[in-house]
């Protein structure tokens, strides 16, 4: 069985990258720190897995971010990509190799200059998952 944290982190990109409406305004999604991405782009930033089990289930809950850089005047734009990425992750499959995706929920977002005109929206989730086919 994979860590839960790694099978949601790529769980998390693919959503990103099958968005074929937000993939349109992005110049790429990347799985951590891209190298030679030109903005906009997307990552899938580094997951905290802790504990999430019952008496008989190994479960995890696992923390993620998805970062989107932009360089624009404004962060209109980066908005609207935000919230574009928000719905997709929020459609993550629940059925995943060797985990159960019990829920995906919303924490919270930012968006954040980085310099002029350089920006960074962070859209952060939990998701609860459940080991497949108990412990």
């Amino acid at each position: 069985m994979s860590g839960a944290a790694s099978v949601l982190r790529a769980a998390v990109a693919t959503a990103l990258r099958e968005d074929a409406a937000l993939l349109a305004r992005l110049n790429g999604v990347f799985e951590g720190p891209a190298v030679r991405a030109s903005t906009p782009y997307a990552e899938v930033a580094e997951a905290l897995a802790i504990d999430w089990g019952t008496k008989d289930r190994v479960g995890r809950e696992v923390r993620i971010a998805v970062l989107i850089r932009h360089a624009a005047e404004t962060s209109g734009e980066l908005v609207e990509l935000a919230e574009a990425a928000e719905a997709a992750v929020l459609a993550v499959p629940r059925d995943l190799p060797g985990w159960a995706l019990v829920n995906m929920v919303f924490v919270r977002s930012r968006i954040a200059g980085e310099g002029p005109g350089r920006w960074i929206a962070s859209v952060e989730f939990r998701g609860r998952m459940l080991a497949a086919g108990g412990a």
